[in-house]
């Protein structure tokens, strides 16, 4: 199962949350793992997950964790930020960046050409802002401001 398809008890004990996802809490924003859920069960179904293993592609997000931070506070400071976004954007930073995962196993999506990741796809969200870009460059010449 994808982590989107992952439903369970968010695992932080400050929140609880019983309809976490298998990437993300909604109630306190925080990044999960389908395997941190409390009781976690199949979107589509509602039994157990089995857990099987799997090689997987990560960003180091560690890595940029200072670059972020100071580009959001000068961003947030006179950008026209939601305050829910720079709410997010904020915890996510306090508690550090984490590796994410960009790659998963479905049958559907934009194929990986890495040898040994043939049979996985790109996550949607890792891919979608390159195609964003690129759809507003052909569309407008004035595109990088």
């Amino acid at each position: 199962l994808a982590d989107r398809f992952v439903e369970g008890t968010c695992p932080h004990p400050t929140c609880g949350y019983n309809d976490a996802r298998g990437d993300q809490c909604d109630k306190c924003q925080r990044l999960i793992n389908a395997t941190d859920l409390v009781n976690p069960r199949c979107k589509i179904c509602g039994d157990s997950p089995t857990i099987k293993s799997s090689k997987h592609i990560f960003v180091d997000l560690t890595k940029l964790q200072g670059q972020v931070t100071e580009w959001f506070d000068k961003s947030a400071a006179v950008g026209d930020w939601s305050s829910n976004s720079k709410n997010i954007t904020s915890t996510w930073l306090r508690d550090g960046l984490k590796p994410r995962c960009i790659t998963r196993d479905l049958k559907w999506g934009t194929p990986v050409p890495l040898e040994g990741f043939t049979e996985k796809v790109f996550y949607v969200w890792y891919d979608a802002p390159i195609g964003y870009l690129s759809i507003t460059a052909n569309y407008t010449e004035e595109w990088e401001k």
